[in-house]
């Protein structure tokens, strides 16, 4: 199972994504392949930090915060520390 299915299963993550208006399919989670791997190299509970970005109609957001997951549990979820936002108009 993935970092964003483990995410998603969650009603906070989901409510956050909500929040900012960012559509569930415009999610990307910066270095998700590298995680994965340490995910199963240490499946306890541990924390690491992340970037998500999201997309809506005013542009991009990245959230910076930490991940805690378990995967034996199939629990993860995103503490945000932080957010920035580049216009659309800046990414053209």
């Amino acid at each position: 199972m993935s970092i964003k299915e483990l995410l998603l299963n969650g009603t906070s993550f989901l409510l956050l994504m909500k929040e900012y208006a960012v559509d569930i399919a415009d999610i990307k989670i910066k270095d998700e392949d590298v995680l994965n791997v340490q995910f199963l190299q240490h499946p306890q509970v541990t924390k690491e930090s992340i970037c998500i970005e999201g997309k809506n109609k005013d542009g991009i957001i990245n959230f910076f915060g930490t991940l805690h997951y378990n995967l034996r549990s199939k629990l993860a979820v995103f503490e945000m520390q932080g957010f920035e936002r580049s216009a659309v108009q800046e990414l053209t």
